[in-house]
């Protein structure tokens, strides 16, 4: 996905496109880049679609539903998934391994530190289902470093606007 439909379907969509296109960055699948996606919207916050305040809850809402959904993959049949997954992705594997032990060695903490690490971030909340983590503090931990990576990424677009459209788009 590039800058040009992203803004699209800003434009075209509105506020529920932020939500849409995040949340599906938060199911971790390919070609949903938050590089890419939290910035253009903080670009379209600042040219006047939408509020700043409005952009990020957004995109914390978006995150955190993505991140809720995937918990409960997790819990549900996480184990198996993952199986499947690192032998259809070997390269995942570490990244797997390393979210399942910050998770194992940190708990909670491992979730907020986890958020703010690319890849892991979006990997993360399955080994929290797995583990059976509390699903209430898992959410408010998720919430914290959920809110700070959308924060700087959602504000870098916002107050850099055009600079960071053209990084964005060569």
């Amino acid at each position: 996905m590039d800058t040009q439909i992203i803004t699209s379907y800003f434009h075209q969509y509105g506020a529920i496109a932020i939500f849409i296109i995040v949340f599906l960055e938060y199911l971790n699948l390919p070609g949903f880049p938050a590089g890419l996606i939290l910035p253009m919207a903080g670009i379209w916050a600042a040219q006047g679609g939408i509020g700043f305040g409005m952009a990020l809850l957004l995109s914390v809402l978006a995150g955190l539903c993505g991140s809720s959904l995937l918990y409960f993959v997790g819990r549900l049949g996480g184990e198996f998934l993952l199986t499947r997954h690192i032998k259809k992705f070997p390269k995942l594997k570490r990244a797997i391994d390393q979210a399942m032990e910050q998770v194992k060695n940190k708990g909670y903490i491992g979730i907020f530190i986890g958020k703010l690490i690319p890849v892991i971030r979006t990997i993360i909340p399955i080994p929290a289902g797995i583990l059976k983590m509390n699903f209430w503090r898992y959410t408010v931990f998720s919430v914290f470093g959920i809110t700070i990576w959308n924060l700087v990424l959602v504000g870098a677009g916002y107050l850099l606007g055009d600079p960071v459209l053209q990084i964005l788009s060569s």
